[in-house]
Order: C-alpha cells, then structure tokens, then sequence
C-alpha cells in the first residue's frame, strides 16, 4: 500500500500501521463515548494530550527508511512517559488503561525496550495547577524529584515534635498555633490532664484550609473530643478543583480516625482520638510550611514552643517525683537513663509506679527512645494507660509520613549507645589498630 510519496515500504509496517491505528481508534472511540456523563470527572487527566502528541511524532516517520524502529520506540517512550506523569489524575479512566495496555502491545510487537532514550520532542502532560505534586518546585529540583518534606507531630501531655525534629514537651494550656502560613493554619487548645502538675493535653483541634485560585474555597475542619467528624464544617467531604480532590477526607476509623488530604498544597495531616485526648501528624512541602510573613511568627511546628512553655530540660523529660517507696525503681530508671534523675518535679501520685510504666510501655515501644521516654513519663503522671496508645500511634503516624527514614529515632540528649554497641566498636577499631601495628613491626 502507498501513503504520500515515500510509501510505507518497509516489511511488516502494515502489520505496525494496523496495530497502532487499532490502538488510537479504540482511544477516540472510548474518549467519545465518555465524553459525556464522565467528563467532569477526568477532566484533570491529560490522557489525550499524550495521544496526540505521540500520532503527531509518529506522523512524521516512515516505516521504509532506515532508523524506523529506533525512532518509533523512542516515541513510544515518551508515550510511556507521559502517561505516567498523569496517572495520579487519571485512576479509573478507562482511556489511560487502554492506551497503557496499547504501548505494552506496541513495545511487544516492535521489540522496544523500556529503557532508553526518548523523541527529541518531548511529550509532556500539562501540570494541573490543584496537583501539587504535579507542578516543578524549586529551580535546582531534578526531573522527576519530589519537593522536599516537613514533619510536624503532636501527642500525649503534650509532646511536640517540629519541623526541625526537634523534641520538646512542653505546657501550652489554652490555644496555640501549631502550623500558620499562607495557605494553611492548624490550632490547638490544651488543657491540664491532672491537678498539680503542669501537663497539658489536647481537646480540640482547629485547620483553616484557605482559598487558593480555583483549587478550593476556604474550607474548616474542627475536631474535639469524642466529635472527630468525617466532614468540614459546612459538611462537606472535599472542597476546590473540578475533580473535588483537590482537598478531601478520609475516615480511617469512625470517630477514631481522620485523615485531612490537600492535594492542591502536598499536605497530609493525621488527626486521632485515643482516650479523653486528640494527636495531631502532619507533612508539609517545605515551601508550604515556610511561606509565611513576620506576624506568623509564633508557631509551634516551626519555632517549637516558648522557653517559659517547656517542661522538658534540654530534652530530657523530669520524672515525677514519688514517695520514698519508689526510689528503687527510679535509681533504677536512672542508671539506664542518666539524664532522668535531673529536674524531677512535684506531681499527684498515680497508682502506676515507675517499674510498671517502663515495664507497660515497652510492649509497644521496644526501642528507648524519645517515644519510649513520652510514654514512661505520661503514665507516670496520668497513671491513663491510654497514652501508651498515644505515643505508639505518634510513633507509627510518624514514620507514615516523615520523609526521611534516618530521622526517624530521636533520643534524649543523656543517650548514649548501649555497651554492647559501643563497647564492641572500640573493640574492634583497637583490634584492627594492634593487628596493623604487629604486622608492621615484623
């Protein structure tokens, strides 16, 4: 068969013609059909758009010149590509599926390689201006890198962990700004957990999500105790975008478990219900957390709290002090951890005693380290075995949504590496240095 001037000349290229009109046929007929009722919903997938620009790169080769099946599968690539850059936006639509399943059949047929170079005209999907993840961040970002992340976590009496991973504990009765910047502000209010002691927990949490272009309206979810609602404030459970999941909800756990998405800023927040008290785990682009003016200054998640605020020492938590009864335990707790025998500070008594609360909290938390240390110093103030839940569920929020894994474990300041680790590492670093200076002296 003859097509212009060149004709398609090159042996097998009917079969190659076929299969790839097939394909795209298939995609304009599928894209036709659910142009009506389903376009409202995938109109933030970009599928035809990486359609046409693939038929428009393979227009322009001809199957009877050399260098044919190079070039197609370059242009195949980059079809591959561009269709995975808009498969976020695209769960569900049957056009993407087909035209993925169409570039497998493709490659098949053509012997492709995955890997490998691309066309020289590059097929990209549009950004979607309410995908964060989406659009490039930062002018020094490589292709293909996510923006950089922020943690953000608040639990137990309460004990704050910031943006810089730093670990306080501190007092902040009544209402604080945890996170407050030109897109996003969260609030809340602390009240003391038991007489005599300066520990505060957390009843009530407050998110402000505000407008951003045409992504959302201002949007307010409340949580309090025992009201962890599945829905904002105007009752509605997604706001912004033409999708509406620009900012959306999802209940993990009916009046447990809530988890607030805002797709449009790259920000997860985690908000729980575990006894009387709420938690708070948020992630944050780091361009997100820091656009925000000198009056936004006080903020929990970015400056921690204020020196008058904190109960901790340097990040050492202060036992609470016992009757004389509980000395052996303490001197024991002590021994292991030196920096606890530092700052202890009246408290009512509790039925726990300090030997229980190590021995209670190690069921969850098996390492020993700031968790660990929240969690001993909760139930020794509270005696409310609901803050071991508390700490582990802190603990388990934290590494869902904390970007960097070696982060992750943070130990007081006192904390030194057990003799089994660091003795044996001098061992061997001794070792290695005698066995040198012996063959040396040979």
């Amino acid at each position: 068969m003859g097509m212009g001037k060149s004709g398609f000349c090159y042996p097998g290229a009917d079969r190659l013609i076929n299969a790839a009109s097939i394909c795209l046929v298939s995609l304009a007929l599928i894209s036709w059909v659910e142009k009506g009722e389903c376009q409202a919903q995938y109109s933030q997938c970009h599928i035809q758009k990486c359609t046409t620009s693939f038929v428009s790169l393979t227009s322009l080769l001809n199957p009877s010149l050399h260098g044919f099946d190079t070039e197609f599968c370059k242009a195949l690539r980059a079809y591959s590509a561009c269709t995975q850059h808009t498969s976020r936006s695209c769960r569900g639509n049957l056009v993407f599926h087909s035209a993925t399943l169409g570039i497998s059949d493709l490659m098949t047929q053509r012997n492709c390689s995955r890997d490998g170079p691309t066309s020289a005209t590059r097929l990209e999907a549009p950004t979607e201006p309410c995908d964060y993840h989406s659009r490039p961040h930062g002018s020094g970002a490589r292709e293909g890198s996510h923006p950089g992340y922020l943690f953000c976590g608040l639990f137990g009496d309460p004990h704050l962990r910031t943006f810089k991973d730093d670990f306080q504990t501190c007092k902040v009765e009544g209402a604080w700004p945890l996170i407050d910047n030109n897109y996003l502000s969260v609030q809340v209010t602390n009240i003391p957990v038991v007489a005599g002691s300066h520990a505060t927990a957390t009843i009530k949490i407050t998110m402000i999500f505000k407008p951003h272009q045409d992504c959302t309206d201002q949007k307010v979810y409340q949580a309090q105790t025992d009201d962890l609602p599945a829905a904002f404030m105007d009752g509605t459970v997604s706001g912004g975008g033409s999708n509406g999941h620009s900012l959306w909800i999802v209940e993990k756990a009916a009046g447990r478990h809530v988890e607030v998405r805002a797709g449009y800023i790259g920000t997860t927040v985690i908000v729980r219900q575990l006894g009387r008290y709420l938690t708070l785990a948020a992630r944050v682009p780091r361009e997100v957390a820091m656009a925000f003016d000198e009056s936004q200054d006080l903020q929990l998640c970015v400056n921690g709290c204020p020196s008058a605020e904190r109960i901790d020492q340097g990040g050492r938590l202060p036992l609470p002090e016992r009757s004389p009864r509980w000395a052996g335990p303490q001197h024991q707790y002590r021994q292991l951890h030196p920096g606890a025998n530092r700052g202890l500070v009246a408290a009512p008594r509790s039925s726990v005693t300090l030997e229980a609360a190590v021995m209670a909290c190690q069921v969850q938390l098996e390492v020993k380290d700031i968790y660990f240390h929240s969690c001993v110093f909760d139930l020794l103030t509270t005696g409310d075995s609901d803050f071991i839940s508390a700490a582990y569920n802190a603990l388990k929020d934290m590494e869902t949504l904390h970007p960097m894994r070696d982060r992750w474990q943070i130990f007081p300041r006192s904390y030194s590496p057990g003799p089994s680790h660091l003795h044996h590492r001098l061992f061997l670093l001794c070792s290695l240095f005698f066995m040198f200076l012996f063959d040396f002296l040979k």
